[in-house]
């Protein structure tokens, strides 16, 4: 299994480093989503067999927050995979540096949270976004599961829900554990999900309670869905054992 590179959870860089990737992200995103997308998309479908259930539960326009759960740095590709529409991320401001990576997240519609500090920039961005009628993904959990079991849930997804007053869809990704810990070109199959939109009243200034309530009941569709998948999965793999077929 690989080495997992432990985690860094605060980053000294001054705000005024990542107030270009704000107003970019703010401005839209051109060329580059598609042409990344491009060349990602058909490697994605061959090597992890991506499937995707419920792409119609995603609303073609409007508004609109992503919540998935997540493994992987592919997650993103794996969620955008059958969308028609472009996507905006929000990420940790650690992935921000490496010149051509931090070119593409810059014009690809990528924003940092500038982990260690109340970032409140970054909510500003999202806010902007959604107020233009885009698609943002948030991750519901703040970030990658490192235990390979879904994470707890953080209120920031909550927050943003309440205050922007869109629609949130749950998304599931079953598989995408795996990715960083194949060998022997054994990759695994991945599965996303979309649930069926949700909408809460909105709110100004909600409690940090609140935000966990609502971001709670978002992951807890997240969560029966993965769980479902992993049924699904497990079924599978059992009528494929050798064993199985030898009995």
């Amino acid at each position: 299994m690989p080495e997992i590179k432990p985690q860094v959870y605060k980053d000294d860089r001054p705000a005024s480093y990542f107030e270009q990737f704000h107003a970019s992200a703010r401005r839209g995103v051109g060329w580059t989503y598609t042409f990344v997308r491009l060349i990602v998309s058909l490697p994605t479908l061959l090597i992890y067999r991506v499937r995707a259930i419920g792409v119609e539960n995603v609303p073609k326009t409007g508004g609109l927050l992503l919540a998935p759960n997540h493994f992987s740095q592919m997650d993103h590709f794996f969620v955008g995979l059958y969308l028609r529409r472009k996507i905006r991320f929000m990420a940790k401001s650690q992935m921000f540096g490496p010149p051509v990576l931090t070119y593409i997240y810059k014009h690809g519609g990528v924003f940092p949270v500038r982990r260690g500090h109340h970032d409140e920039e970054a909510f500003e961005t999202a806010f902007t976004i959604l107020d233009q009628g885009g698609m943002l993904l948030v991750y519901a959990e703040g970030g990658r599961s490192r235990s390979y079991e879904l994470g707890e849930v953080k209120p920031g997804i909550g927050r943003i829900a309440l205050e922007s007053g869109v629609p949130v869809v749950p998304v599931a990704i079953h598989g995408s554990a795996k990715v960083r810990r194949w060998k022997r070109f054994r990759f695994p199959r991945v599965t996303v999900q979309f649930g069926k939109s949700l909408t809460f009243p909105r709110e100004d200034s909600p409690s940090r309670e609140r935000q966990l309530e609502v971001a709670t009941e978002v992951f807890g569709h997240v969560r029966e869905m993965y769980e479902g998948l992993a049924r699904s999965s497990g079924r599978r793999a059992s009528r494929r054992s050798p064993d199985r077929v030898r009995a």
